[in-house]
């Protein structure tokens, strides 16, 4: 006798409500432990929910767009090694006998097959952002979105040619298209979990903190031949050393010197941090930004830091984050020089933390440096980088001390550093 089992919403989820985004599996599917069932999103990561066992799903309590809690029951499923559910079992999806016009292979999920039925939109022409590339609900939402944003251009009118005798030339008419796009025109866009919970963690942030920004400027020029002189023995060991990297471990040794920006505000004291579990954010583009942690940073080398990196940052943007490496943040670094600006401030502390770092675009500079005691010009790569604190937890002695030995480690950096 075979028996049903609850697909749950896992009960360890980073701080806010999941949104079921994506059914993986229809009714009547035969399924084995460890398959994924179910997308969720967060305001941090989409997550997909596994078969507990092997068997057949039976129900699908929550439909996309429903919010679910943890532990709330997403569906159920018949365990064991039983026959599949017959068609009169098994509720149809209605919209699954529309799509017979665009073949849609079966390894689209059904939430992808509806969207093909609502859109005529054919998936192979869209770009997947799923694991290996697989196209989601959520890709073909806004292939549709863009397709609706486009203009509408109107054929041109068909003109009867005028008679003209044998030495006339016909006149070609000169019709301009017209496009269907007024001063006026917009469109709405729903927001996504997770761009409705980064504007609540945003607002919340500027509500709970008094944030204050201090802005220094830090020359890159021993960073840049640090790297130029070990990038390659790093590239060869399938390392990539970025220049985040070196941002990463020039934190650590600020922390040393002011250890309180490593903290927490409570009404009552200020939690200090022993371990710096340092988060680097990274964008993904219209749809947000997800900040993953980079734990225990004071006991890593450049090295390790560049690994841990480059792992957390390529699983960003595949889209195979998983919550664990989101949770324990004690400091910031918004990296927001990659898309362009020089400067941003206020850049918003992540709470509960007391800091957050910016880092603005690294480019060549006309600036002033002595040498022998006479003032030289000099083309500098330099990059102004910004400290926004909770003034409850730090005042600006303090910012400005750890801006200080922030840019002193990047201005002094060593060639002979161990990497």
């Amino acid at each position: 006798m075979s028996d049903a089992i609850d697909i749950l919403a896992p009960i360890e989820q980073e701080g806010t409500k999941a949104v079921v985004r994506n059914w993986l599996k229809r009714i009547g599917d035969r399924v084995e432990e460890g398959d994924a069932l179910v997308e969720l999103e967060t305001d941090k990561v989409t997550q997909e929910v596994p078969a507990p066992c092997n068997g057949i799903l039976t129900e699908i309590s929550m439909n996309n767009g429903d919010d679910a809690t943890p532990g709330s029951v997403l569906g159920r499923m018949t365990a064991g090694d039983i026959d599949p559910l017959d068609q009169a079992a098994a509720p149809a999806l209605s919209v699954e006998s529309k799509i017979s016009s665009h073949e849609v292979n079966e390894h689209y999920s059904p939430a992808v097959r509806r969207a093909v039925a609502e859109y005529g939109i054919d998936p192979s022409t869209v770009r997947g952002t799923g694991k290996d590339g697989r196209v989601t609900r959520a890709d073909m939402d806004q292939a549709h979105d863009r397709n609706r944003a486009e203009p509408v251009v109107e054929p041109s009118p068909v003109v009867a040619p005028t008679p003209v005798g044998p030495n006339e030339s016909a006149a070609v008419p000169s019709v301009q298209p017209s496009i269907s796009v007024t001063s006026d025109a917009s469109r709405k866009i729903p927001h996504s979990a997770m761009r409705l919970a980064i504007a609540k963690h945003m607002l919340r942030s500027l509500a709970t903190a008094p944030q204050v920004t201090a802005v220094f400027e830090a020359d890159f020029t021993a960073i840049r031949r640090h790297r130029e002189a070990h990038k390659g023995a790093m590239k060869a060991k399938g390392i990539n050393l970025s220049y985040t990297a070196y941002i990463v471990a020039a934190c650590v040794a600020a922390m040393k010197v002011v250890p309180e920006v490593n903290s927490q505000w409570h009404d009552d004291s200020l939690e200090i941090f022993d371990d710096v579990n340092i988060g680097v954010g990274a964008a993904l583009g219209d749809k947000g930004l997800v900040v993953p942690v980079i734990r225990q940073a004071q006991r890593l080398s450049l090295r390790e830091i560049a690994a841990r990196l480059q792992d957390l940052t390529s699983r960003a943007r595949s889209n195979m984050l998983k919550p664990d490496d989101l949770k324990g943040g004690t400091f910031t670094i918004s990296n927001h020089g990659v898309s362009g600006s020089l400067l941003a401030a206020p850049i918003i502390i992540n709470q509960p933390q007391s800091a957050i770092l910016g880092v603005g675009k690294l480019e060549k500079r006309v600036v002033v440096r002595e040498v022998d005691g006479a003032d030289t010009i000099q083309i500098r790569p330099m990059a102004y980088v910004s400290l926004t604190i909770d003034h409850r937890s730090l005042d600006g002695h303090q910012t400005n001390a750890w801006l200080t030995e922030f840019v002193r480690t990047l201005e002094s950096w060593p060639n002979e550093l161990e990497v």
